[in-house]
């Protein structure tokens, strides 16, 4: 029985691969090397799709539909007297023919990045040798958009000289402050508040980089940025959405000189409600650039070196502001879930890991998470109230059968939520609170993160579950997302007079469903490259005794949070005594005839090894004999 089907592709370190089919029901099938050799990671394929003995699914005569990669990442090899690029084995499995022309005085082993022209390759970048190969292996296992043609880049430079300014609402006199970690460079988000009045009202100034002022909708360097969808932080490099001449220079709100920004005026009352909300083009000053630590240093101790007096007075009612918008965020209930439990901490110099901890925000992080939130719900409901169309991030809540399985996951941490039949933001903040300040913290929350799953854009406005927000969506970060930047054309558009737009416009919702794409993506490098970064940090850590909880069941084992790092390590089914064992994915543990391992078990492990390239670090049960699976660590 055979039948012919569409899917994407995906390739395993082994050298197979399998096809991810398209249809409601998820499946998937075996696609062997030979038949895989032509293809690459995330392509799109037709295929003829075979059922074998007991079920199982093989894919044949692959046909290619679309690719979505347009360069490759490797090194030099010889094959047959032949030039051949030896590329990364999550990326295809087995090396492609480089053009003898332009491959012409490359040495054997040189690393480089290459243009794929059929199914030969071109080089386009040499990789100088100082380079950390993992960034590089990276980005092109992601297919990201690491590079701004010079066309591009000239064009960003021409409007960073020249933007579109027009009539503007005049700020520069506001004591206005930014709030970002020393290393940023693109800043997109300023702060000012003007005192309570004798009603106790505040009113909150959120002023947002006004982007579209510097890129015209339909040029080639918005063009480029819709292609990216999102700036992509990888530990040691940015790959920005926008080029540098915008993003770090023009557009990015550094201090002491005048910048175009689009503002959200909030009045917040005394019981922490926003009563009114105005949006305006404005210009802006910042009167000074300060840090997360500085900033949560003056708000627990009373004082900082690090914060100029002159803008003490607008600090303090700031916070103000961002403890009145607390109390609320704390009546409707809804979680915070920060992006990476484990933050790894690199050398200024070399750039090499030398720590990794649990995250901790500080009241800092916290005061301007409050307000970037109160800005982004107020513009959503600004829009909604006004019958416009808007990219709103939506995120559902939880079917029944998960919630079940998240107390159950919960009970396994020693927690019992009692949920009863439905979750409510309510519910979830009364059952974050239980765990909020352990040392098992991070790990259930990284539980709770993939139980409640993603947020997506949507033109459809629709309760946020895991804010506890009826409304919301992204407006304050327009240099690296470009979602935010359409909200922005949005308003400015409603703002100069145009009444003829109507809610719904499908053509936002084909662009959010492209974005929602780019954003997985981003997410994966991130993440991947965290790990790259843990497992080249732990490859001097093996032997080393942790303690941890089970956070995944995965077909391979068991992913195990390590406790006071937040980072993860793998124990790999065939390293657990008393098998074998069956994966229980709907309960989440892996079961065998003694023993059980479930979401959420405490358990003692041992480092045995490390994979820097795949991102792993393998464990052991403590007490057992390490089994060696990874290869050598290297940069």
């Amino acid at each position: 029985m055979s039948s012919r089907v569409r899917g994407t592709i995906t390739v395993h370190p082994r050298g197979f691969g399998f096809l991810a089919i398209e249809g409601e029901a998820p499946s998937s099938a075996f696609v062997t090397p030979p038949d895989l050799n032509p293809f690459l990671d995330g392509d799109v394929v037709s295929a003829r799709v075979i059922e074998g003995d007991g079920g199982r699914l093989t894919a044949a005569d692959l046909s290619l539909v679309s690719r979505s990669r347009t360069e490759l990442f490797g090194s030099v090899t010889t094959r047959g007297r032949k030039p051949h690029l030896r590329v990364d084995r999550l990326v295809a499995n087995t090396d492609w023919p480089l053009d003898e022309a332009s491959a012409t005085g490359l040495a054997e082993g040189t690393f480089l990045v290459a243009s794929i022209r059929g199914t030969t390759l071109v080089p386009v970048r040499v990789v100088q040798a100082d380079a950390d190969l993992a960034i590089e292996r990276c980005v092109a296992r992601h297919g990201l958009r690491s590079f701004f043609s010079p066309e591009i880049e000239a064009s960003a430079a021409q409007f960073a000289a020249a933007p579109r300014a027009g009539t503007r609402r005049d700020l520069r006199d506001i004591p206005t402050v930014t709030i970002d970690a020393l290393s940023t460079r693109d800043i997109d988000d300023a702060l000012a508040v003007l005192p309570a009045g004798p009603d106790g009202a505040l009113r909150v100034l959120v002023s947002i980089a006004d982007v579209d002022a510097f890129v015209p909708e339909g040029s080639p360097v918005d063009e480029e940025a819709r292609l990216r969808g999102t700036s992509v932080y990888l530990a040691g490099r940015v790959v920005p959405m926008l080029p540098e001449a915008l993003s770090s220079r023009a557009a990015s709100l550094v201090p002491g000189e005048d910048r175009l920004a689009l503002t959200v005026e909030m009045r917040i009352d005394p019981e922490g409600r926003v009563t009114s909300v105005d949006l305006y083009e404005s210009l802006i000053r910042s009167h000074a650039r300060l840090d997360y630590d500085g900033v949560a240093e003056l708000l627990s101790e009373g004082y900082s070196d690090r914060v100029p007096d002159a803008v003490l007075p607008a600090l303090r009612w700031l916070r103000t502001a961002a403890a009145r918008i607390s109390a609320v965020r704390a009546a409707r209930g809804g979680v915070d879930l920060a992006r990476e439990e484990a933050y790894v901490s690199l050398d200024e110099e070399t750039g090499e890991p030398t720590s990794v901890e649990a995250r901790r925000d500080t009241e800092a992080h916290r005061l301007v998470e409050r307000l970037m939130v109160a800005a982004n719900e107020s513009v959503a409901t600004w829009l909604v109230a006004r019958g416009l169309p808007g990219m709103f991030r939506v995120h559902d809540p939880p079917e029944p059968e998960r919630v079940q399985r998240l107390a159950e996951v919960a009970h396994n941490f020693g927690i019992e939520p009692g949920f009863g039949p439905v979750l409510t933001p309510l519910g979830l903040a009364a059952f974050e609170a239980q765990f909020r300040s352990s040392k098992m913290g991070p790990a259930l929350r990284t539980v709770l993160g993939k139980t409640l799953g993603p947020a997506r854009y949507t033109v459809h406005p629709s309760l946020h579950f895991g804010l506890g927000a009826p409304l919301y969506l992204h407006f304050t970060s327009p240099i690296r997302r470009y979602a935010d930047l359409v909200v922005h054309r949005l308003v400015k558009r409603y703002l100069a007079g145009d009444r003829a737009m109507i809610a719904g416009d499908p053509a936002i919702e084909t662009l959010a469903v492209r974005l929602n794409r780019l954003a997985y993506v981003a997410g994966k490098a991130e993440a991947e490259r965290h790990r790259m970064l843990i497992a080249r940090l732990f490859a001097g850590r093996i032997g080393e005794e942790v303690r941890g909880n089970i956070v995944s069941i995965k077909p391979f084992g068991l992913v195990v949070q390590m406790a006071g790092t937040g980072a993860t390590g793998t124990l790999a089914t065939d390293a657990l005594p008393e098998g074998p064992y069956r994966v229980d994915l709907v309960g989440q543990a892996l079961i065998g005839e003694e023993r059980r391992y479930a979401v959420g078990d405490p358990v003692r492990c041992v480092i045995s090894a490390t994979n820097e390239e795949l991102g792993r670090v393998d464990l052991t049960l403590a007490g057992e004999p390490p089994v060696n699976r990874g290869v050598p660590s290297a940069k």
